[in-house]
């Protein structure tokens, strides 16, 4: 191995030395807790150390970095007390998620560092974003992500890089090829013969780095880095490395040939770099042992600290509590002058007047620039607001959704439109487990809003007509609403995009263009769970959401004798049982009305809860009203019969009946 210093210092060459060393005695001190089960799970970065260090040496502090789980030497180069880390990988509350996740599956803002979750690639999205915000605000910062060479197939990778080339966002994209994804050898995931080669069909820099030289790490880097901030653009780099140890110490290394151990054991990146400085005399063997020694009683020191505190005790309030991030409600009230929109209307005017109010406000989604968006909704912010911030996106709803969630770990706030609510399943997976888990997981808000045009009535068929709200109210740490009318659209829309949790926004396309109320032309909010009540009776309760209340509206103006109690949920969750709870005590019967399918809809959950808090109150049983538990068809009879509009009323004077 062949160490190039340029003009790199003598104290400079040291630090990255001790830097180097830290996480490997670090490391070594794990493999003899975990032996003897003082450490329960360690995921081994022997071996691959000098990615880490030379990555985020090159940073400064104020810079972003997200690591995985076998970059240590990113979280000690950070200089985060030992005993934290220790607590975390512990389970301590000390730590950075009091107890909910394990190892290196956390972030902190403190230190800058942004941590990944199981799904690996979201990361790369979140980098987008982040590097975004800092091109946004032109602060000559870039963004550094790591990945594996196993997650370079996923749609993730593929979805960040094409964004980040598009946005040309300075962004390095760091993928540690250590030859194995788990068990899985390199042959059989992909066939290119470098992963670099990759970054040629998105227009992006590639290089090809020994991941086991940190000197050429660190001079390569900052000689990219400054590039960067004079012409923003992402980078591809391919570190070849391996891993010494096991995927985690319990997987082993049986599946790797002991040549290939051998071949990558002399090309240790601690050993050769320290036989290196000790022939330069930049280092002694006296020196080194000294630095070892003062390296060794830190981690004793930290450790002990670390063993030291409590175990956690669990409390349902202490657990429930950190699902969502605390949201003082702030009331805006509107004056008296009001203007008959409609249902679209009352979106856009949220839009734009929550665009004007906050300057850090970002709009992505495809063709919602010059073109407006499918709906239109958007026509014309290109010109208010610039392109800045009314942002197309490529078609890659993932990465775009994972972006969202670094402009809100950079200060900004985002709203992501699906084209169709139906589109979101690309998007799934950063949605219910990267947005609705970090603030339980390590305290950071997710200020973000998706937009969900949904519901049927017009003829789209099975792939632009899902009403798909089940799929998030079932996730913890989402918030689902759902208006009905403009005034409610506009003014829940405002305090979605004021709350810093993830909020799904479900507007039924069917009302865009059909139903017409007098809105308040001034900015004004609406609480989320207080649920409308539109209409009173003694007979029955119905409960509604969306269209359907027009729906039920439209039953009860046909049969004015029945005397009903009409709930407009408006919000999915929060959900106000308050309001549902007191009209069936004082009904005595009770129907709920979804256009989703039947099976496992929010109606199921709303039944069950009714059955076990209103039990008693109840003269018949509670009656859900669905669409077939089918998907939803094209044809304009088969939509109909699908529908849960025509069943409604003979349901419910089935009801009445009891």
């Amino acid at each position: 191995m062949i160490f190039y210093r340029e003009n790199l210092t003598d104290e400079k060459l040291l630090d990255l030395y001790k830097k180097i060393l830290k996480p490997r005695l670090i490391e070594e001190k794990m493999l003899i807790l975990i032996r003897q089960g003082k450490v329960s799970k360690w995921f081994s970065g022997i071996g691959q150390e000098a990615i880490a260090v030379g990555v985020t040496s090159v940073l400064d502090e104020s810079e972003y970095v997200l690591p995985m789980h076998r970059n240590l030497g990113v979280f000690t180069t950070r200089n985060i007390p030992l005993h934290r880390l220790f607590s975390q990988w512990q389970g301590k509350a000390n730590g950075f998620t009091k107890g909910r996740d394990r190892s290196f599956h956390f972030g902190t803002q403190e230190y800058n560092i942004i941590g990944m979750i199981s799904h690996l690639g979201p990361q790369l999205g979140i980098a987008d974003g982040i590097a975004l915000a800092n091109k946004l605000q032109d602060n000559k910062k870039i963004t550094a992500v790591f990945t594996g060479e196993g997650a370079t197939s996923e749609g993730d990778f593929h979805e960040a890089l094409n964004i980040a080339a598009v946005w040309k966002l300075p962004v390095m994209f760091v993928i540690e090829n250590n030859g194995y994804g788990l068990s899985t050898p390199t042959n059989e995931q992909y066939l290119c013969e470098n992963l670099a080669d990759k970054g040629i069909g998105y227009g992006i820099e590639s290089w090809i780095i020994d991941g086991n030289n940190i000197v050429e790490v660190y001079n390569k880097l900052s000689q990219l880095k400054k590039e960067m901030i004079e012409n923003p653009h992402p980078v591809l780099l391919e570190f070849k490395t391996f891993r010494m140890r096991g995927h985690e110490e319990a997987s082993g290394t049986k599946y790797v040939p002991q040549e290939l151990m051998d071949e990558w054991e002399a090309k240790d990146p601690v050993t050769n770099y320290k036989k290196y400085l000790i022939e330069t005399g930049v280092l002694t063997e006296g020196l080194d042992e000294q630095l070892r020694s003062e390296i060794k009683q830190e981690i004793d020191e930290n450790w002990a600290i670390a063993n030291a505190e409590p175990e956690i005790e669990p409390t349902y309030s202490g657990e429930l509590d950190d699902v969502y991030k605390d949201f003082e409600y702030e009331e805006y009230t509107h004056g008296e002058e009001v203007k008959n929109i409609r249902f679209i209307d009352a979106i856009r005017n949220s839009l734009e007047q929550s665009m004007w109010r906050n300057k850090n406000l970002v709009i992505m989604g495809q063709d919602i620039a010059e073109y407006g968006g499918a709906f239109k909704i958007t026509d014309g912010f290109v010109d208010a607001f610039g392109k800045d911030r009314v942002r197309n996106t490529p078609i890659c709803e993932s990465a775009v959704v994972s972006a969202a969630m670094g402009l809100s770990i950079n200060n900004y706030k985002a709203i992501v439109e699906m084209q169709f609510a139906d589109f979101v399943s690309t998007g799934f997976n950063p949605i219910v487990n990267l947005l609705a888990k970090s603030h339980y997981r390590w305290g950071e808000k997710a200020d973000v809003v998706v937009r969900m045009p949904c519901g049927g009535g017009t003829q789209a068929g099975p792939f632009h007509s899902q009403t798909n709200e089940a799929w998030f109210t079932k996730t913890p740490g989402l918030k689902v609403v759902y208006p009905a009318f403009p005034y409610d659209a506009k003014g829940l829309l405002n305090t979605a995009i004021n709350d810093p949790n993830p909020v799904l926004f479900f507007e039924h396309k069917q009302l865009y263009r059909s139903v017409y109320q007098d809105v308040p032309t001034d900015y004004y909010t609406i609480p989320f769970g207080k649920a409308a009540l539109l209409k009173e009776g003694n007979a029955v309760t119905i409960i509604a959401f969306g269209a359907p209340v027009h729906w039920a509206l439209e039953t009860l103006a046909n049969n004015p004798k029945i005397q009903a109690d009409l709930i407009d949920l408006r919000t999915l969750q929060p959900l106000d049982t308050e309001t549902i709870f007191a009209s069936v005590k004082k009904t005595g019967k009770v129907i709920i009305y979804q256009e989703d399918t039947m099976f496992g809809g929010i109606a199921s959950d709303l039944s069950a809860l009714i059955m076990e808090e209103c039990f008693e109150y109840l003269d018949g049983p509670v009656k859900r009203v669905a669409s077939l538990d089918s998907p939803i068809p094209f044809t304009k009879a088969l939509e109909d019969q699908f529908l849960a509009k025509n069943r409604f009323e003979e349901v419910l004077f089935e009801l009445l009946k009891y």
